[in-house]
């Protein structure tokens, strides 16, 4: 089953390309790769979210808008590769969280994501990751995703 197909059994479809908050592109091809931008949260330029994982926003709602920007990425990626079945590989994911003090749930966080490109793209799905906790993200986002994809 191609990933398109994949997406669109979950009830889900890819968002248009988020715009640029800042001077740079979504996402770039360098060779076989696509490299994203950070991608935040946001549905029809809107946050989902906003304010500190372990305070504001919980673990789960936190995983929930991870989900909303892996898509966001995914989108980003598969404009740049030419669709999303161009996409062969999902090769590393890099979430980041706000976190609140002491906050140390981020790999949970970062599971939102995870277990999308899981549910896409089956075993080409696997990946490596990063899931980093930091103090604040742009626009007062919870989660920030990079992707680097295989086409």
């Amino acid at each position: 089953m191609l990933p398109s197909e994949r997406l669109a059994g979950l009830g889900l479809a890819l968002p248009p390309v988020a715009a640029p908050v800042a001077a740079y592109i979504p996402a770039t091809r360098v060779g076989g790769q696509v490299w994203t931008s950070g991608q935040l949260p946001s549905v029809a330029g809107r946050l989902v979210a906003t304010g500190k994982v372990g305070g504001a926003v919980s673990p789960e709602e936190a995983a929930d808008a991870a989900r909303v920007a892996v898509l966001n990425a995914l989108a980003a990626a598969a404009d740049v590769a030419g669709g999303l079945d161009r996409i062969t590989r999902i090769v590393k994911l890099v979430v980041f969280v706000a976190s609140e003090p002491g906050f140390t749930g981020q790999p949970a966080v970062a599971n939102g994501a995870s277990t999308l490109v899981g549910e896409v793209f089956g075993d080409q799905g696997a990946h490596a990751r990063s899931a980093v906790g930091v103090s604040v993200l742009p626009l007062d986002a919870p989660v920030e995703i990079e992707l680097v994809v295989e086409v």
